[in-house]
């Protein structure tokens, strides 16, 4: 060979190694593109997944994980899409990194197959791993048939995930189409569930299977509809309006949640003026039989008067919120004399209850009013009886301070402990006589916000 052809061939080898590259970018942008490609045409909901995704976190923030994974089971390519029927990733709410999946409904009905499981369970991992929460866009059908067991196995490899992240991250699952079968069960066990009004199921088995059954007869909407979830259930904490309202209450709800139980939750600047308590004055009737509405207290105590209630429509004589004081978040328990007087039942123990643990766990200070008769008697409560023990039992397993406000009623809750704080006069636990004025609105702000400081050790 001579020295002009070696020297020929030592040109052209880099040009053909550089069109290699530029065939293989070319590959891998089209691979990109038909990855992000709808998977068929949308059968419900307002937004695709991806589009559930960029609404839900800060522009440009969203890093998809998985993007090139397929089903392993079906010869034909065809029936192999990218990402198999989840999209997974990681971004940022407000700045704070997250870790979201979303169920894509137009690959396979958003069915979980065996690699659709296997991504979900590796974001729950990172999200572990990382201390950030994790927030499930659920729109499926359940386990895909057509993997058999393989799918089903996945399942409890997730529900395992949930139970190891309970009390580590918040996990928030948002339910925006059907939520069946083992779909039903992850959301059910995450702290909290956000569902849309009139587009959102969620159920273990449908009206078609208990009619067949049971033979009883019921729709999807009395069964498991986002209204029944949150008013007889409880199952669900938040009904949203729409698919838009219910990614911006994940976004409220994640600026009140520490990213972590290691980590405090964020702090923002006390608000410019300091709540009118003078009003608090007027709030509370003379007369004990009177009824009265909590909110207008919580209101005139809290930063802004805003509270973001929790199960608002489930159990309504007792309030569960999450709200901030002097810029701190807090969690906050009141009884609500304007339902049922305020009494305690199996509903209201319960969801005072998960409450208390959820802030316990994520050392978020607690902020309590009491006004309560007592427990509710009767053969169905007493049937539900652990109820109100469950209650009390968190209430002292809590680790923390509570700071505290009562009023006349309270005779039915025996051994409250000394708290922090209290906010009104105690005198009433023994005399039962009311309390003419519920609070010296500056003095006892002054006092709310020292229990306050106490907690965060300042």
């Amino acid at each position: 060979m001579t020295q002009e052809a070696t020297t020929s061939r030592a040109k052209q080898a880099p040009t053909r190694a550089f069109d290699r590259t530029v065939e293989r970018i070319a590959d891998l942008d089209a691979r990109r593109a038909l990855a992000v490609a709808p998977g068929g045409p949308r059968r419900r909901g307002e937004f695709g997944a991806r589009e559930r995704i960029e609404r839900l976190l800060d522009p440009g923030s969203f890093t998809e994980t998985g993007l090139f994974v397929r089903a392993r089971t079906a010869d034909d390519d065809t029936r192999r899409p990218y990402g198999d029927g989840v999209v997974t990733g990681h971004g940022t709410v407000d700045g704070r990194p997250v870790c979201v999946f979303a169920q894509d409904s137009t690959v396979f009905g958003g069915s979980m197959g065996e690699s659709f499981g296997e991504k979900t369970v590796a974001l729950m991992d990172l999200a572990l791993k990382t201390g950030c929460p994790v927030i499930g866009l659920n729109d499926g059908g359940g386990a895909r048939i057509q993997e058999g067991v393989a799918s089903l196995a996945l399942y409890a490899e997730l529900v395992r995930r949930n139970v190891q992240a309970s009390g580590v991250i918040p996990q928030i699952s948002v339910v925006l189409g059907p939520c069946a079968g083992g779909a039903a069960y992850s959301p059910a066990i995450t702290d909290f569930t956000v569902m849309v009004d009139g587009a959102s199921h969620m159920f273990v088995t449908g009206p078609d299977v208990i009619e067949t059954v049971t033979g009883e007869r019921t729709t999807a909407e009395e069964l498991g509809g986002a209204r029944a979830s949150n008013t007889v259930n409880g199952n669900a904490h938040f009904l949203a309006a729409d698919e838009e309202d219910a990614l911006e209450t994940v976004r409220d709800l994640l600026s009140y949640l520490p990213p972590n139980n290691l980590e405090r939750p964020p702090q923002y600047a006390p608000p410019g003026s300091v709540p009118d308590g003078a009003q608090l004055d007027h709030v509370v009737p003379d007369r004990l039989g009177q009824a009265y509405d909590m909110r207008d207290i919580l209101r005139a105590v809290v930063d802004d008067g805003e509270l973001l209630e929790v199960q608002e429509l489930f159990a309504p004589n007792i309030i569960c919120a999450l709200a901030r004081v002097e810029g701190c978040s807090v969690g906050v328990v009141a009884n609500q004399p304007l339902r049922a007087a305020g009494v305690l039942d199996i509903d209201a123990s319960e969801k005072a209850a998960r409450i208390v643990r959820f802030c316990d766990a994520f050392g978020i200070p607690l902020l309590t009013f009491a006004d309560v008769p007592g427990y509710l008697s009767g053969v169905r409560q007493g049937a539900g009886r652990d109820h109100p023990a469950r209650c009390q039992a968190a209430v002292r397993v809590r680790r923390g301070d509570r700071p505290e406000g009562h009023r006349g009623g309270a005779q039915g809750v025996r051994g409250s402990a000394p708290s922090t704080a209290a906010l009104v006069s105690r005198k009433s636990f023994t005399a039962g006589e009311p309390v003419r004025k519920v609070a010296a609105s500056l003095e006892n702000r002054k006092r709310l916000v020292a229990s306050m400081f106490v907690l965060e050790g300042r």
